[in-house]
């Protein structure tokens, strides 16, 4: 099965090829290549015996294979670049009415940018750590300016409740990942793929609308409409953020190279941006109607 991100789509994280991009065989203890990963409902035992060692013998460990604390410490560093772009931003490109095209442009630059590099990095055969810290440096920028923007014309607490509900979406989904309360299947795989071609072809034409009819074109991005793709857009982004889990554990149960965890992190900072920036657009909604 393919990622939700396209970090992730190029090297096979995913049960159902094994890791042929990897050019390593699945650990002892997981289902063969061809089997369905997601009938079993629960990740392989890493702790399995060797089928092809004396009865009893564990198998040996991979060297050099990625581990949860490698997707952790990676996922920490690439948001924590995140987090320093965006202050720095913050601090340095005041969003008033001196600076305002100049700290707008600055954003859409860094935003483009940032679109450019993580498109270089999806296509590199390996993680890039310097492009993809890179990428989360421009990033930040962005989100900088468009925080401050919110913060200053919204409301000062807006921010703040958007960053705490991001980490709240990502330890409930994480939590009900863990306890199989979600459980990610084909089908669901399918549904959020579908769900999210959909909610993007809509926003897409709804920027057409607004760029050559004004305002807010169809009027997706405010009022009531405005509100329910908000949610949707956050739903859908918890729902990344599982399909994001699962390629995770399936890369550390087949032994994935330590390098991949990168390419873990670059995903899941992917997927809290996309949040973040659906909270934040939600809440300043809801404030704007108060």
């Amino acid at each position: 099965m393919r990622s939700s991100n396209p970090v992730f789509s190029r090297r096979g994280f995913s049960r159902d090829n094994g890791y042929a991009g990897f050019n390593a065989a699945p650990q002892a203890g997981a289902p063969a290549a061809g089997a369905n990963p997601y009938a079993q409902g629960t990740a392989p035992n890493p702790y399995a015996t060797n089928p092809y060692a004396p009865t009893g013998a564990p198998a040996p460990a991979r060297t050099g294979a990625m581990t949860i604390d490698d997707v952790v410490t990676r996922t920490a560093m690439t948001l924590g670049t995140v987090v320093l772009g965006a202050a720095l931003a913050w601090a340095l490109l005041p969003v008033d009415e001196g600076n305002l095209n100049k700290s707008y442009g600055i954003a859409v630059g860094a935003a483009l940018i940032a679109f450019v590099l993580s498109m270089v990095q999806s296509f590199k055969r390996k993680p890039v750590p310097a492009l993809i810290l890179a990428y989360a440096a421009f990033e930040g920028v962005f989100l900088g300016v468009i925080s401050s923007a919110v913060s200053t014309y919204i409301g000062p607490g807006v921010v703040m409740q958007a960053v705490m509900g991001t980490m709240c979406v990502f330890a409930g989904v994480l939590l009900a990942y863990k306890m199989r309360w979600i459980r990610v299947t084909r089908r669901f795989y399918g549904f959020v793929m579908a769900a999210a071609m959909g909610f993007l072809l809509l926003m897409a034409v709804n920027l057409l609308f607004a760029v050559f009819g004004g305002g807010d074109g169809l009027g997706f991005r405010s009022g009531g409409l405005g509100i329910l793709f908000g949610v949707i857009g956050i739903i859908l982004g918890a729902c990344f953020l599982a399909l994001d889990f699962k390629q995770v554990e399936d890369g550390i149960a087949y032994g994935a190279p330590r390098e991949e965890s990168w390419l873990a992190a670059f995903g899941l900072t992917m997927t809290l941006v996309w949040i973040y920036l659906e909270m934040l657009r939600l809440l300043s909604i809801l404030s704007g109607d108060d």
